[in-house]
């Protein structure tokens, strides 16, 4: 475990404690791919706490963390995931709200999947050509103009003569956060026209900058509506979590990405290219206060859970080395 902002401590929660008495049920918001981890977790320490099964909400990681970081008190969560890192501007509007102390928990790792559904042939794609579909400008003629690949094969002649169309996260999601960071800001890196610019957040926008209309489609939090509008439309592509592409592999398909499928080996081992560690945060303050929160980390920290037959695992987890689970475990109370 990871304590942020002020040291480890002892936990404060004297100016929390009134207020908590009015509230005896733990609740999570954030990441909508740690969301699923996170309700079965929920789900078993309702079943063995004898304490409420815990609300679970999924908001997108910077919604959730934004959510989290409003403040102490019972009309604040008191644990936020997050499909990446938080940032240093969040931990700076946490504390300005008052939430001075926050640990930080890694359960495990995922990939970020490009799929499609079965009924269409799978993708073969490269983090260039990926960009130069969604990118707002591309080169042309040795500038950057307004992008005009409308079809995969405009991009490379192997690919389909479709439509582009990729239905993907909002800005607050974590995963358009990652997606953003390694997939876009790769896809660029050896374009000689992006290269060339000297201004640095000219070049930051010439890569992580998405068209506005049309190719990328904003599919907002909810990953499994992807997964149904994916049903509809075969020749679209979906961008969300490798655990809802393992939980639908009977309808879907992961595009391979630099020549590496996006399998549970891969991922793993390190050698599918877009993956992502997985956290959740904890308001230290309501530890302690709001009934259950140590317990619930516990369970969330388990062998039963993260571990390498963990529960969590079957549901698409991967999980982290056994040295790597031990540290993030809570001492002994």
């Amino acid at each position: 475990m990871n304590r942020l902002l002020m040291t480890a401590a002892a936990v404060a929660i004297a100016a929390f404690a009134v207020d908590a008495e009015a509230r005896d049920q733990i609740r999570v918001v954030g990441s909508s791919t740690v969301f699923p981890f996170a309700t079965a977790v929920a789900e078993q320490f309702g079943q063995k706490s004898g304490l409420k099964t815990p609300v679970v909400e999924s908001t997108g990681t910077g919604g959730g963390i934004k959510l989290f970081c409003s403040g102490v008190g019972e009309a604040t969560p008191d644990i936020a995931n997050a499909s990446r890192q938080i940032k240093k501007s969040e931990i700076e509007a946490c504390a300005a709200a008052g939430v001075k102390e926050i640990t930080e928990v890694k359960i495990g790792f995922d990939g970020i999947v490009l799929a499609n559904s079965k009924k269409h042939a799978p993708f073969q794609l490269s983090e260039k050509e990926i960009w130069l579909a969604l990118a707002k400008e591309v080169p042309v003629d040795g500038k950057l103009v307004a992008n005009p690949n409308t079809t995969w094969k405009q991009i490379n002649p192997a690919l389909p003569a479709e439509k582009i169309e990729v239905l993907g996260p909002p800005p607050t999601s974590g995963t358009r956060d990652a997606f953003v960071e390694l997939v876009m800001d790769r896809g660029c890196e050896e374009v000689p026209e992006v290269k060339a610019l000297t201004d640095a957040p000219a070049k930051k926008a010439a890569c992580q900058t998405s068209r506005e209309l049309g190719a990328y489609i904003d599919a907002g939090e909810n990953d499994n509506l992807i997964v149904q509008k994916l049903g509809a439309n075969p020749a679209a592509l979906g961008i969300f979590g490798y655990s809802f592409l393992d939980q639908n592999i009977d309808k879907l398909q992961g595009s391979t990405i630099q020549g590496v499928a996006p399998t549970f080996e891969n991922i793993a081992d390190a050698k599918y290219p877009i993956a992502r560690s997985l956290y959740f945060y904890v308001k230290n303050a309501h530890v302690g206060v709001v009934p259950g929160i140590r317990e619930f980390i516990a369970e969330f920290t388990s062998d039963a859970a993260i571990g390498e037959e963990g529960y969590l695992v079957d549901k698409g987890l991967i999980p982290l080395p056994e040295d790597d689970i031990e540290s993030v475990r809570l001492p002994a109370s």
